[in-house]
């Protein structure tokens, strides 16, 4: 079998495995206060043009939405969110059951709309009764999003502007940040996304990591007292190093863009072959998840060697399925892939 399930079925990048053995002995002291993690840290604010930024490192992607939206909001307020949001969709209720709700926006191939964004919050206050509500405190998006989309650096700029103007800060969700930097069209950078951004989080379990995420505060201010808070949700490593040491590797010689632009140009392979079959793609996207409208007939044969998702139920005559690439995967599972396809 040849797997396009997810991003995140491989271990670890080699460079960052062998990082972790060549340190495996050492003794240092443990929560993120190593020499590695504060390496990690510098070469991350480097990267992101953030020279003061709080940097700190989560293990998962939904243990780390939790801690930053409860560490953002005050305790009745909500977040802002597209309907598709992992943190509405795929996180088991965590936002909610950390105290707060999640309030959904229309969700345009993934994204919020900024007019539907400043709609809502002028409604919001426009309403006598507003004070009986859950109010709108911040505004979670994903980059990419759940459906492969990109947000352009003008949408970037117009969400942060609305964001900033109505006192609410912007969180950006990265756990295939790395896919989105290296998509085709991306017109932003990591710089970018730190000067509009109050919090973000680069993913590292998708991206070539065992495991880790690195939430970057450019103004440390947005999250004070935040050590603690990830030590209340349980979410603070005793041996911090580990994580250190693998974004550390990864923010060294370019490894991080490097990985993620082997694995979009994978994806790009797949999705020319679908589109030369005729293949309907469901939701366009320039990142590592790739999305089409499969016969039925075709997807059961391809299924008996390649694994993938389904994207819903299955259809009546045809099913919508998702192919993701990753660092990991291979120019030959590819090839193959392709052959199949063509059969």
């Amino acid at each position: 079998m040849i797997y396009f399930d997810s991003d995140y079925m491989e271990g670890a990048h080699p460079e960052v495995m062998r990082r972790l053995m060549e340190t495996n002995l050492e003794h240092t002291v443990g929560y993120g206060e190593d020499p590695h993690s504060a390496n990690a840290r510098q070469l991350i604010r480097q990267a992101c043009q953030a020279p003061n930024a709080l940097v700190q490192f989560l293990v998962g992607g939904t243990q780390t939405n939790a801690t930053v939206i409860d560490a953002l909001l005050l305790r009745h307020q909500g977040v802002l969110a597209a309907e598709t949001g992992h943190i509405n969709v795929h996180e088991s209720g965590a936002i909610e059951h950390s105290g707060h709700k999640v309030l959904t926006l229309p969700s345009h191939g993934g994204k919020v709309d900024a007019d539907e964004v400043e709609k809502y919050i002028t409604s919001f206050y426009s309403d006598d009764t507003y004070h009986h509500m859950v109010a709108p405190g911040m505004l979670y998006i994903t980059q990419p999003t759940e459906l492969g989309s990109i947000y352009s650096l003008a949408e970037l700029e117009a969400l942060s502007g609305i964001c900033h103007r109505h006192n609410i800060p912007l969180y950006l969700d990265g756990a295939r940040l790395g896919y989105g930097l290296a998509a085709q069209g991306a017109d932003y950078t990591l710089a970018d996304i730190a000067r509009l951004c109050d919090v973000f989080y680069i993913g590292g379990t998708k991206v070539g990591a065992l495991f880790g995420e690195a939430v970057v505060a450019p103004n440390p201010e947005r999250l004070p007292y935040f050590f603690e808070l990830v030590k209340q949700h349980g979410a603070l490593l005793a041996k911090g190093r580990l994580q250190g040491v693998q974004f550390e590797t990864l923010f060294t010689d370019g490894l991080y863009q490097k990985i993620a632009h082997h694995a979009v140009e994978q994806a790009m392979r797949i999705r020319q072959a679908f589109v030369a079959r005729g293949i309907r793609v469901a939701f366009p996207s320039p990142t590592n998840q790739q999305f089409f409208v499969l016969p039925n007939e075709l997807m059961d044969r391809l299924r008996k060697e390649v694994s993938f998702e389904n994207w819903g139920p299955r259809g009546e005559s045809e099913t919508t399925v998702r192919f993701v690439t990753s660092w990991a995967t291979t120019a030959a599972d590819v090839d193959r892939l392709v052959e199949l396809i063509n059969s």
